[in-house]
């Protein structure tokens, strides 16, 4: 069953895990340097990141399919507050744990705030920061996302101060730009709706009545 697939895929990845265990003492890229430099970090972008021969429009409908597919498992995934629960629920569903995924929460999270549904995003925004840190670790561990989960949650439930401060310091920061951009996109739509509006009354002469009342 895909139990069995997930944990003959964990065997596989076992030599290169402890391999880099080794190097994570070391290496520039061990979980203080995450914390503080947070998805920035140089070493992510000498990760050998595979070129797929699809065309960008492929790339979108791909992606807009998956979300369509799996838009309950995502949002279920996003509900969870607990790293127990979110770590067996990715374990349970290994192909949620993607770029498309972080995508779709990010949306999610945009959505919520325009509804003013400010607590419900920031527990989404959690979750996306999540995602987000099992994909960073996967391009620099050169392994599949799923195969980062166990050792992403082993750490944030067992880390220091600084590697919490570097997670919610991303958490706050990306909090900061969901609610930018959902005033941005909720001043543009208050925008065209006044527009329409005004262009429905405009009467003789392009005058809106509305705009002569004011003036007195």
């Amino acid at each position: 069953g895909e139990v069995d697939k997930l944990e003959k895929q964990f065997a596989d990845w076992k030599n290169k895990e402890e391999e880099l265990e080794k190097q994570e003492r070391l290496a520039p890229w061990n979980v203080d340097t995450i914390c503080r430099d947070g998805f920035s970090k140089t070493t992510v972008n000498k990760a050998v990141e595979k070129k797929e021969n699809i065309s960008e429009e492929e790339k979108l409908t791909q992606s807009q399919n998956f979300m369509d597919k799996h838009k309950k498992e995502i949002e279920k995934f996003g509900f969870y507050s607990s790293w127990n629960d979110s770590k067996d629920y990715l374990l349970e569903y290994p192909h949620l744990a993607c770029e498309d995924t972080a995508n779709y929460l990010t949306y999610w999270c945009v959505n919520l705030q325009m509804e003013e549904k400010n607590s419900l995003m920031k527990q989404v925004a959690h979750q996306t920061i999540v995602m987000q840190y099992i994909l960073e670790l996967s391009k620099t561990m050169e392994v599949p996302p799923i195969a980062c989960v166990p050792s992403f949650f082993t750490k944030i439930q067992l880390c220091d101060a600084k590697y919490m401060e570097g997670f919610n310091s991303e958490l706050r920061a990306f909090i900061g730009r969901i609610e930018r951009r959902a005033k941005e996109k909720t001043d543009k739509l208050i925008a065209e709706i006044e527009e329409e509006e005004k262009q429905k009354r405009m009467g003789p002469g392009n005058l809106d009545p509305q705009e002569v009342y004011e003036e007195q």
